[in-house]
């Protein structure tokens, strides 16, 4: 069994959190620890530091995406400015540093890069005597995953691990076991069931419509471009936290003919977005790592939709290349996409079934696995 173990994730997005809480909750179910702590580093942080990872992200991600994907390009240069970067860290999380050291954990699990070089500088120092394993939530590995002092990466594909080798890491600290993701999403569910619980149609197809946690995204143009398809289709669109968007694509669902062959439902924020996946035949999205690994798990065909610059365009980069995804850039051409998509029944199986071939429905309880194993050295 484990022993004191601290899960660290970051706010800058709802990836990372989520992430945490599944390798928490697998844990939790197979009984694998005697105490753990999942927290939030940036609640550790000085507010101008916490406003600009979490905020600013947002705020970038909505007005300004081709500066984040610049940001994330410029500072992908592996073992570069490491030093600069780290004492920016240190200045501004030292309530969590001391947290660290107080608590003395016996294996620390970071599911975000800024707790994960501040471990493994303390750990150079000698400062803390704790294990680290650190989870990529993406499916590449961005610079910034890097640092020196750690027990374990968890990376999503061969790939990543391949490029992690290439960069000086050895093999054996290396494990791919995919992204975590709520263990819920490793428990078949019936289509129909689901359907029916949900208050959905039976026999058309389902496409999900996703937002992410926070609602952000051009959900409502979305719709509107998907009101020119000739295939009847019901559209589940998840709006998140976001109220207003909610509202939103109430007014579009209610102002469509009772007998247009197109039908919506708005969803606020859930807690059952794995059922709403199972009910669901294609997902419609950006495809964010955490997004991305839950689709998967359900053998869901995935329409990327303009994803952000950087990590997201690297995800959707590897969906269309194993054959998973197609792409839109221009919502004009949304509806005939996806009708030229339904009308090819053998390649929209092939990509169901490429889908289920990449996803890792288990890999939070893999990395449990792991971890325990690492625990016996």
């Amino acid at each position: 069994m484990l022993g004191k173990v601290l899960i660290l994730s970051a706010s800058a997005g709802a990836g990372h959190l989520r992430a945490a809480q599944a390798v928490e909750r697998a844990m939790t179910e197979m009984n694998a620890v005697a105490e753990v702590r999942h927290i939030d580093v940036l609640q550790y942080t000085n507010k101008l530091f916490r406003t600009l990872y979490s905020k600013a992200y947002i705020e970038l991600a909505i007005k300004a995406p081709g500066t984040l994907g610049w940001l994330y390009d410029k500072l992908d240069k592996p073992w570069e400015n490491e030093r600069r970067r780290l004492a920016l860290d240190k200045l501004n999380a030292r309530s969590l540093i001391k947290m660290l050291r107080d608590y003395q954990p016996d294996f620390v699990v970071c599911t975000h890069f800024l707790p994960a070089e501040i471990i493994s500088w303390l750990k150079a120092k000698e400062r803390l005597d704790a294990k680290q394993a650190i989870v990529v939530t993406d499916f590449d590995a961005h610079a910034m995953w890097l640092c020196h002092h750690y027990e374990q990466y968890f990376v999503a594909l061969d790939e990543t691990r391949v490029y992690l080798e290439r960069l000086g890491i050895a093999p054996h600290k290396i494990s791919t076991t995919g992204i975590p993701i709520d263990p819920v999403f490793s428990r078949p569910k019936d289509k129909r069931e689901m359907r029916d619980k949900h208050h959905l149609q039976q026999d058309v197809l389902t496409i999900l419509v996703s937002a992410g946690g926070f609602g952000v995204g051009p959900v409502g143009e979305i719709l509107k471009a998907m009101m020119h398809l000739k295939n009847a289709v019901q559209i589940v669109a998840i709006c998140g936290r976001n109220e207003e968007l909610r509202l939103e694509v109430e007014k579009i669902a209610a102002a469509l003919p009772k007998d247009a062959h197109l039908k919506v439902k708005p969803i606020g924020y859930t807690t059952e977005i794995d059922e709403y996946m199972a009910a669901a035949d294609i997902l419609l999205g950006k495809p964010g790592g955490l997004t991305t690994s839950e689709a998967l798990a359900m053998g869901l065909v995935f329409i990327i939709i303009n994803p952000i610059p950087g990590q997201e365009e690297r995800n959707s980069d590897h969906l269309l290349e194993a054959g998973a995804a197609i792409r839109c850039n221009t919502l004009p051409v949304l509806s005939y996409k996806i009708d030229k998509l339904l009308g090819d029944k053998t390649r929209f199986a092939a990509m169901r079934d490429r889908a289920l071939q990449m996803a890792r429905p288990r890999a939070a309880f893999d990395i449990v696995e792991k971890l325990l194993e690492l625990s016996r050295v």
